[in-house]
């Protein structure tokens, strides 16, 4: 395994690392890898998956993943065209990678959700003490 050193250049935005994780991390990307890691899906079906998505939003999310490689989008010759999203093997690779990650976010979920709990409580009783 290759060793992980301090990134130089982030100020200049040539961080390798940052522009790969950029367009991977953000908050729907990850979510539209788990909609496609077992087959491909039409626009809607993905969009349903998620839930709270908005058009624009998916639009762009799938227009960035494609530039990267990550997935394809095939056009079939129908009336009205049929279009369908599926994983590159540069999206599978990485899917393998995020996998993990997603299996522990399931499974810390409600820890993470009561810790959160607690810290809004925590901020709120500070604030009501900071007024009286």
């Amino acid at each position: 395994m290759p060793k992980l050193t301090m990134v130089t250049k982030i100020e200049s935005g040539e961080c390798p690392i940052r522009s790969v994780l950029d367009r991977v991390g953000d908050k729907w990307s990850v979510l539209i890898f788990v909609a496609l890691k077992d087959e491909a899906k039409r626009f809607n079906e993905i969009k349903r998956l998620i839930g709270d998505i908005s058009q624009r939003v998916l639009t762009s999310t799938l227009r960035r993943l494609e530039a990267d490689g990550y997935i394809s989008r095939k056009v079939y010759p129908t009336a009205p065209p049929k279009v369908e999203y599926s994983l590159t093997a540069r999206g599978q690779e990485l899917f393998t990678l995020i996998h993990p990650l997603i299996l522990w976010a399931k499974e810390n979920r409600e820890g993470i959700f009561e810790s959160r709990k607690a810290a809004e409580n925590a901020n709120s009783a500070a604030g009501t003490e900071q007024i009286t």
